[in-house]
Parts: structure tokens; sequence; C-alpha cells
């Protein structure tokens, strides 16, 4: 059995126009020591699901359903006090933002030693040195002086380091990570992966990371889960996915992704469109409305037939939820040509 094991969650939000169906049967698996990868645009689920399974849609007009099973045991089963229990402990999250993470009027050592003595019976004075070990082991120069300033006094990749340090200073089996390099400047957002990275190897921790950036996905994810209209559209190892991608949508992000050494006058290709109404989804396929390849399709599947989860042409583990018939062809010939046309030449 996996780790971290979710089954089948649906996360549904009744309003007054009908029913937000933020997220619509997800299912992934998560290994100890391993990372994975959740890709999409904003809309498409990614943070309401991570967040079912740290259980903050607890006393919410939220309907969450399914399964999480984290080291056998079902989150969506156990009391509101294990649940509090469990949250800081045996899982954190690093949240986007750090400023409005943080408490502006309190000191960043009280925060991070709070996050401690509330999993710990210990001394003012132990967990104030556990959060100077802390901010020590995430690269806060100076951390016993650094301890008793305010969030505010930090710079951006600093807070980043503090709220990591807060996160993993209870030795978490389960680390989620939204976004936690967004807003960073590109070395130290670089900084912060290989932060990550290594700390995941010293505390062997599952970490899940949140983003839009393939390029984080490429240097820290073994597997990539992508999300649309709130469902997994496409699952595998972080290689499979970045190489032989066989849903249209993946292709849309893959090809929207600017390149270092890319001609200067090359324009991005952007996907079309706007991402699905959660409330009211489309009909069949939710991304047939901003898809190139539907014609393609015989018989208006695409806008009439929901398409499930199916193997990849490759195996592996690979899974990809598309009507279109030999996907892998249509990528290599049409689709790599026009967004990495030095790797259709090496190959």
């Amino acid at each position: 059995m996996s780790f971290l094991s979710v089954r089948d969650l649906r996360v549904h939000f009744p309003t007054v126009d009908g029913i937000v169906k933020a997220t619509d049967g997800l299912s992934f698996d998560l290994e100890k020591g391993k990372t994975l990868g959740i890709v999409g645009e904003s809309g498409s689920g990614k943070s309401v699901s991570t967040s079912a399974i740290l259980g903050l849609h607890r006393h919410t007009n939220a309907v969450v359903s399914g399964e999480i099973l984290l080291d056998g045991v079902d989150l969506l089963k156990i009391s509101d006090e294990d649940m509090r229990r469990r949250r800081g402990r045996d899982i954190a999250m690093i949240f986007q933002d750090p400023l409005s993470s943080m408490h502006p009027y309190y000191r960043v050592g009280n925060q991070i030693a709070e996050a401690y003595r509330v999993h710990h019976d210990v001394s003012r004075k132990a967990a104030r040195a556990r959060a100077i070990e802390m901010l020590d082991r995430v690269g806060i120069p100076q951390p016993d002086r650094r301890v008793d300033d305010y969030p505010h006094q930090f710079s951006g990749g600093m807070r980043q380091r503090a709220m990591i340090a807060m996160a993993l200073i209870n030795n978490p089996s389960l680390l989620i990570a939204d976004e936690p390099t967004t807003a960073l400047d590109v070395t130290v957002q670089a900084q912060i992966l290989d932060l990550l990275q290594d700390l995941q190897r010293d505390f062997d921790a599952a970490v899940m990371i949140i983003t839009h950036d393939l390029g984080v996905v490429a240097e820290m994810a073994h597997d990539v889960l992508v999300m649309y209209g709130g469902r997994c559209v496409e699952y595998g190892s972080t290689k499979e996915i970045l190489t032989h991608p066989e849903m249209p949508y993946t292709w849309g992000l893959l090809s929207s992704i600017p390149e270092v050494d890319a001609d200067p006058e090359a324009k991005l290709v952007p996907i079309p469109g706007n991402p699905p109404s959660l409330l009211s989804p489309p009909s069949g396929c939710h991304f047939h409305p901003r898809c190139a390849y539907r014609e393609r399709v015989p018989g208006d599947l695409c806008r009439t037939v929901t398409p499930e989860l199916t193997p990849g042409s490759r195996g592996d583990g690979h899974l990809k939820r598309c009507h279109l018939a030999n996907p892998e062809i249509v990528y290599e010939q049409e689709v790599l040509p026009q967004i990495a046309p030095d790797l259709v030449e090496e190959r």
C-alpha cells in the first residue's frame, strides 16, 4: 500500500446557482521519499484537493467524499481532534504567500516555536532553541538574531525559508508545497527548490508540490498529475509526461513555456479560450471547447462522452483522459516540431 493513497476524491460546494465541482473523482498514490507534482491552470482544483488532505474543508459547506488514506488511515473518517493532532505533525503545508501566511504582529521565531509546542510538551526556551536550529537548517544567516525579527524584516526568499522551517519543525511524513516559488526571482527559486530536495532526503518525507510551472516539476517531481476542470487528465512519471505526453491539454502547457535559447522573435503558443466553469462544465471532455484536435475524433465523442482515464501507448503507469486515437503519433509529427524543433532534429 502507498503511504498516501487518494481514491475518487470529490470536493463539491453547494451554491445558490448550483454545485461547484472543484474536484471530481481524483485518484493518485504517493510513496515516502517521492515527490508528486500537480500542475494545471488556476481554477483546475489543485489547491482544493490538497486542502482536503489537510482537512481544511471541515465545518464548511463543502461536501467531501472518497478516500484519503495516509499510512492506512482514512483522513475523511477520523475525528476533528485526531485531524488537529495530525495537521502540522504528520502533514504540513508550505503556503503560496508567506507574507500573508505569517502573522505580521508576531516575531518569526515565536510563530515557528508555537508550531512546535502545539505537538510537544516542551518549555518556551526549548521551543525557541528548536526554532533557531530549524532557521539555521534552512539557511537563514545569524538565526539566533533573526529569530526575533518580524516577517516584514525578512526578504521574500527568507520568508519562504522561514515557512519551510515552520512546516518541517515537527518532521512531518507528508509535506504539501503550494506554489512555493511564486513571486520569487529565478535565483531564489532555484535555492528554494534545492533546499526542499535536500530536506526531503534528510526527512524521507513524501512531497506534493502544486505548481503551474513545468520547469519546477522537471526539477523536483518523480511523478506528475495534470489537472483540468477538477479532474486528472494525465498522470505518469515526470520523464514520460514531459517527453511523451498524450493529452492535448498537456501539449498546450508545454507549448506555452518560453525557452531561454529560443529565437527572440518567436511567439509563445497559448492555449486558446478560458478554463471551464466548475459550476457548469462543458459536456463530454471538459477540454473539448479549447482543443484543436477535437474534429479528428469521430462521432462527436469529445462533446458527448466523458473520456475515461486509460493507459497510454507506452504503459508504465502512464494514464491519459482523451478520445484521440494514436495521440503519440500526433504529438511526434505535429506538436513536437512546433514547440521543440531542435529536439526533433536530435531524434
